[in-house]
């Protein structure tokens, strides 16, 4: 397609944003929604390098907060109200998957529909 649409003198530009990210947007949406996945799911990296801090951090070189290491702290309290609060944190996090999931399906049944 690439090459058939250069050879009709359709300029470069325009052949990549409508031809080839079209042709490669399932492909391009499905890597970013597996990028999400993995890091929402990988925790294990997380507990160990960020450093267990409460607080938001600019620096990369000081501890920083993040929700899986929260939930894991919360998890592991002896308080039945923070045991609640890590069952919603992991539920949010569940949720937040989930409905970029069906958001990006739904927009590239919209795409697919439409060409």
């Amino acid at each position: 397609m690439h090459e058939a649409a250069l050879s009709l003198g359709i300029p470069q530009w325009k052949v990549t944003l409508q031809v080839l990210y079209r042709s490669a947007l399932p492909g391009i949406l499905t890597g970013v929604l597996l990028a999400l996945v993995r890091i929402s799911g990988e925790t294990t990296p997380l507990l160990f390098t960020a450093l267990n801090n409460q607080y938001w951090t600019n620096s990369l070189n000081t501890p920083m907060a993040s929700v899986p290491v929260v939930i894991f702290q919360y998890a592991m309290s002896p308080y039945d109200s923070w045991h609640s609060l890590a069952w919603a944190g992991a539920f949010v996090v569940t949720l937040f998957v989930l409905l970029l999931s069906i958001l990006s399906r739904a927009i590239l049944s919209r795409k697919g529909a439409s060409s």
